[in-house]
């Protein structure tokens, strides 16, 4: 498997750590991914970690733009600005920092969620209630389309 799929949700230790999902540690070991890039999601209030590639295909889309257009200032701001480099421990847990708990509200639980390249850390309720919503959502469309 080499994709981040499905979701998890696991306690925050007393010392501030969370144990990264087994499946989730197969696939950073397959991708050969030791250093995460972590940056505040665009949309959800969630926290999106992936590899070097992760920061490299926006980074790239940085590029394609005019360096002084707003549009690329206003991505180095949330990519580079809005970013920082983590590592998992020697037992497969990640710190819970403030940087991921002030934008996330993460308290005592994170949600683990597959997103194919990435994935994301979220406090439990959101994500729970944002998928009922997604889900409510594609029903509806599915019956306009008939």
């Amino acid at each position: 498997m080499n994709r981040f799929l499905s979701n998890a949700t696991n306690r925050i230790d007393a010392k501030g750590r969370v144990s990264v999902p087994a499946a989730f540690r197969s696939v950073l070991a397959e991708r050969n991914i030791q250093e995460l890039y972590c940056f505040q999601d665009f949309v959800f209030p969630a926290i999106s970690v992936g590899g070097l590639d992760l920061l490299d295909r926006f980074e790239r889309q940085i590029a394609a733009d005019d360096p002084f257009s707003p549009a690329a200032n206003q991505m180095s701001l949330l990519i580079h600005g809005g970013g920082v480099f983590m590592r998992l421990d020697a037992e497969g847990r990640l710190m819970v920092t403030d940087f991921i708990r002030g934008f996330t509200g993460i308290a005592n639980e994170v949600t683990f969620v597959g997103r194919a390249d990435h994935f994301q850390l979220w406090r439990p309720e959101a994500f729970q209630a944002l998928q009922a919503q997604a889900r409510e959502e594609r029903k509806l469309a599915g019956k306009r389309s008939e």
